[in-house]
């Protein structure tokens, strides 16, 4: 089959989304298929891979995160895919690239994928402490109309996990598919601990190497909360020696910045690219801790999971469906104070005990393998039912 992913939010110094589909074209590949990946850039070009490609198509950047580009005119992408005559064409974001797709004249099958919830991501964390969710649902009523009208022009609405399939049906949204992801279970290992990157960590945390190791991974993104992350593990000091080490970069890194600011005990890295690394970062230290409440699945703390891990992390979003009581903590979303009780009570239990559960669960991570196999079958009857 040959697919060709609209893909919006698809850039070299992305996040998330960029490690998701690069995954997928290794994925294709191995798996049989074609696919080609359509998205905005600086500049025209073409980047070969082994299932297919990435197209860039030159576009005005993105104003609020210099990241991104974002589509602007139709017509290259259109004749990108009557070029590439696409058994499925998928659009990963509900914004100008699904609507380019939608208006495409070809008689081709579509679907759309939803990597994010955006009513999650921003106004239901600006208001939290004032509005309840649900209440914020009502008041964006308005995105969930445009949401069920451009989802229409759609044969299927995927999710990379059950918590947002379960958001989109209660709005309305039909033919919601949950494709749960996983991850590369070849790079992530606990068998990658590394005792010396330990105590090298600890030490550039000017903490003991009998000091508790937490990591926090992801975008400087206000959405992840990094200074609520760093606030919840500094207040949990009073019960444990812990050191925090932040890997990433963003366009929040002013405020994490100023949140770290001082504390001898955090230290900030650099994003680590190659998975190898990530996987021995993961796999070398004593928790994670997660502060993002809207992701649809939540990648990092599943490739914790998966190096052995035991994770810290919020009581919504894609999270709450990993997390197991064996070797993880939940708290309040947004709270810093229950944030911080929950590493407490992850750190006052048995450290081998939990070590062990860890290593132990770590092998019941879903495989990412399995989620591209899973996707691409959807999409052949997807395909299928839409030319019968």
């Amino acid at each position: 089959m040959r697919i060709v992913d609209v893909a919006e939010f698809y850039s070299p110094t992305g996040g998330g989304v960029r490690t998701y589909i690069d995954r997928k074209l290794e994925a294709a590949a191995q798996l049989g298929h074609e696919l080609f990946v359509i998205a905005p850039g600086p500049r025209d070009g073409f980047e070969k891979r082994k299932a297919g490609g990435v197209i860039h198509v030159r576009s005005p950047k993105l104003p609020f995160d210099a990241n991104y580009h974002m589509f602007w005119d139709a017509g290259p992408v259109h004749r990108c895919l009557d070029r590439l005559a696409p058994d499925l064409v998928e659009a990963s974001s509900p914004w100008r690239g699904a609507w380019i797709v939608a208006r495409w004249g070809a008689p081709v099958p579509r679907a759309m994928f939803m990597h994010a919830d955006p009513v999650a991501s921003y106004p239901q964390r600006w208001l939290a402490p004032f509005v309840s969710p649900q209440r914020i649902d009502e008041l964006f009523a308005w995105f969930w109309r445009y949401l069920r009208q451009l989802s229409g022009r759609f044969a299927s609405v995927v999710t990379g996990g059950p918590w947002l399939a379960e958001r989109l049906a209660g709005q309305g949204i039909d033919a919601v598919a949950s494709v749960s992801l996983g991850v590369d279970r070849g790079a992530f290992s606990p068998d990658m601990r590394d005792a010396g990157l330990r105590s090298r960590l600890l030490a550039a945390c000017e903490r003991p190497a009998d000091a508790r190791l937490v990591l926090g991974v992801g975008r400087f993104h206000p959405e992840k909360r990094w200074p609520m992350v760093i606030e919840a593990v500094r207040r949990a000091r009073c019960a444990a020696p812990l050191g925090l080490v932040l890997i990433g970069d963003g366009i929040d890194r002013a405020r994490v910045a100023r949140a770290a600011a001082g504390d001898p005990y955090v230290h900030v890295l650099p994003p680590i690219r190659d998975r190898r690394l990530l996987a021995t970062h993961l796999a070398s230290a004593d928790a994670l801790v997660h502060g993002c409440e809207s992701e649809t699945f939540g990648l990092i703390p599943a490739e914790a999971m998966a190096s052995g891990l035991p994770v810290v992390g919020p009581d919504r979003g894609g999270f709450a469906h990993l997390a197991r009581p064996e070797t993880c903590e939940i708290y309040r979303a947004g709270d810093t104070a229950a944030a911080t009780t929950a590493i407490e009570r992850l750190f006052a239990r048995d450290g081998l005990a939990l070590k062990n559960a860890a290593n132990k669960a770590s092998v019941g991570v879903r495989r990412d393998i399995d989620h591209f196999a899973e996707l691409f079958e959807h999409y052949g009857a997807v395909a299928a039912g839409v030319r019968a």
